[in-house]
C-alpha cells in the first residue's frame, strides 16, 4: 500500500496565517497577471473545508457538518476580445487554452480538468461567458482531504460568472461545480465540498441536509479550536475505493428498497429497517449501510450538542464516527488511526476523527484553546516517533465562502 507525502512543511495557524499569506498573494497576483496578460485583473477566492462530522453521508442524501477554513484558491481574471480561455496555474507553472465554442467533452486527467469542467457545465447551462485570461494560485494542501478541487471549481465558476455580469445563485453554482467533478473529472463526490466553499461563514459550521440543501449555521464561538492534523500520506487506492464505497451504498439501497417502500437513499433507512434485513444483506454491504445510517444520526445529535455548548458530547460523537469509518466503512488507514489515538489521549481534547474521503489525509480535532501548544508538541512528536513522518498541524477558525477580494 504505497503513499505519497503531501501538504505544507510547517505548523500553521491557518486562519490568521492564511489571511496574511492571502493578502500577499493578492498583492503579487496583480503584477504577475499584468506581466502575463498586459492588464489589471479582478481577483476572487474560494476556501478549503474541513468536515467536523458526517463522512460519506452527502452522496447518500444525508446530513453533514462542514466548515470553510482559511486555505484558499485565488483566481485573477480579465476579459479577452475573442472566444478563447487562457488559464495559467501558478502552482503547476503550466498553461492551457481552449475555445469556448469547442470545449472538450471529457477530462484529460490533468490539473486543468477542474476549471475546464466548470466552464463546460456553465456553458451547457446557458451562461454566456466571454473569453478570458485567468491566473490561478492556491495554498490548499494537495491530497490532504481538505477539498482543493472544490475550492478551484467554485473560485473559477464565481469569477467567470462575475466577469460575465451575471447574477450568481450560490446553490446553482455549487450544483454545477459538483456536476463538473462527477461528469467531467470522473469523481463521484457529493455536494458538500462545493456547497461549503460557496456558503461558508466566518466562526460558523454549517449543518447541511444534502437532499433538500436546506442548512443552518452553528456557532463555533467558545473555548475550543479546530485543529487539523495532516498525516502527510495519501494511499494510492483512495480514488478507486471512494467510487467503490458509493457503489456499495447504492447496492444496499437496492436491497433495502425491496422491503421498505419509499427508500431512495440510505438517508431513508432507519436502524430498525436495517436490522430487519441484516441476514439478507451481504456482510460488507451491511457494514457500509450501518456506517451511513448511524453517521446520519450522529450528525443530528452533534448539531444539538453544539447548540447547547456540550463539547464533551460532541467529542464523543467524533470518536464514534472515526471508529465506524475505520471498522464498518473501512476508509481509514494506520497513519490516521495512530494520530487519532494519540489525539484522544492528549489533555484538553474533546474529540478526534479522520476527515475527508479517507486512506490518508487529515484528522479534525476539537481542542481547548489553552491546550493548543501542548497538543501540537505532544501529538506531533509522538506521531513522528510512531510513523517516521512529520505531521503538519493547522490551528483553524471557520472562514467565509467564495467572494471577490480585489
Amino acid at each position: 500500500m504505497g503513499f505519497s507525502r503531501t501538504g505544507l512543511n510547517s505548523e500553521t495557524t491557518c486562519m490568521h496565517e492564511a489571511n496574511r499569506i492571502g493578502q500577499g498573494r493578492e498583492h503579487t497576483l496583480t503584477p504577475t497577471f499584468v506581466r502575463m496578460f498586459g492588464e489589471s485583473p479582478q481577483i476572487y477566492r474560494a476556501p478549503a473545508r474541513v468536515n467536523l462530522i458526517g463522512e460519506h453521508t452527502d452522496y447518500n442524501d444525508g446530513w453533514v457538518m462542514p466548515a470553510a477554513i482559511g486555505f484558499y484558491t485565488w483566481v485573477a481574471i480579465a476579459p479577452r476580445s475573442d472566444r478563447t480561455l487562457v488559464i495559467h496555474s501558478e502552482n503547476f507553472s503550466a498553461r492551457i487554452e481552449c475555445d469556448l465554442d469547442r470545449l472538450p467533452a471529457t477530462g484529460s486527467g490533468q490539473w486543468g480538468d477542474y476549471a475546464i469542467g466548470v466552464v463546460r457545465m456553465l456553458v451547457a447551462s446557458g451562461s454566456k461567458l466571454p473569453g478570458a485570461n485567468l491566473l490561478i494560485t492556491g495554498d490548499v494542501p494537495q491530497g490532504a482531504g481538505l477539498s482543493s478541487s472544490a475550492s478551484i471549481e467554485v473560485a473559477v465558476g464565481y469569477a467567470l460568472l462575475s466577469l460575465a455580469g451575471q447574477t450568481i445563485d450560490l446553490t446553482a453554482l455549487a450544483r454545477l461545480c459538483q456536476q463538473a467533478e462527477n461528469e467531467f473529472v470522473g469523481a463521484r463526490c457529493g455536494i458538500m465540498d462545493q456547497f461549503i466553499a460557496s456558503y461558508g461563514k466566518r466562526d460558523y459550521a454549517l449543518l447541511l441536509d444534502c437532499r433538500s440543501l436546506e442548512y443552518r449555521l452553528l456557532s463555533l464561538h467558545g473555548d475550543a479550536r479546530l485543529v487539523i492534523c495532516n498525516t502527510m500520506v495519501k494511499h494510492n487506492l483512495a480514488a478507486s475505493e471512494y467510487n467503490q464505497r458509493r457503489a456499495e451504498c447504492e447496492s444496499g439501497v437496492g436491497y433495502l428498497a425491496q422491503h421498505h417502500s419509499g427508500v431512495r437513499a440510505l438517508r431513508d433507512v432507519t436502524p430498525a429497517d436495517l436490522a430487519a434485513c441484516r441476514f439478507e444483506l451481504p456482510e460488507t454491504i451491511l457494514r457500509r449501510c450501518r456506517h451511513v445510517i448511524m453517521e446520519n444520526h450522529r450528525v443530528v445529535e452533534a448539531a444539538g450538542a453544539l447548540e447547547r455548548h456540550d463539547l464533551e458530547a460532541f467529542g464523543g460523537l467524533m470518536g464514534e464516527s472515526h471508529r465506524s469509518l475505520r471498522d464498518d466503512f473501512e476508509v481509514s488507514c494506520p497513519e490516521l488511526d495512530v494520530i487519532v489515538k494519540l489525539a484522544e489521549q492528549a489533555p484538553g481534547v474533546y474529540g478526534a476523527r479522520m476527515t475527508g474521503g479517507g486512506f490518508g489525509g487529515c484528522t479534525i480535532n476539537l481542542v481547548r484553546s489553552d491546550y493548543i501548544e501542548s497538543f501540537k508538541l505532544s501529538v506531533g512528536k509522538a506521531y513522528e516517533e510512531a510513523t517516521g513522518i512529520k505531521a503538519d498541524i493547522y490551528v483553524c477558525s471557520a472562514a467565509d465562502g467564495v467572494g471577490r477580494t480585489a
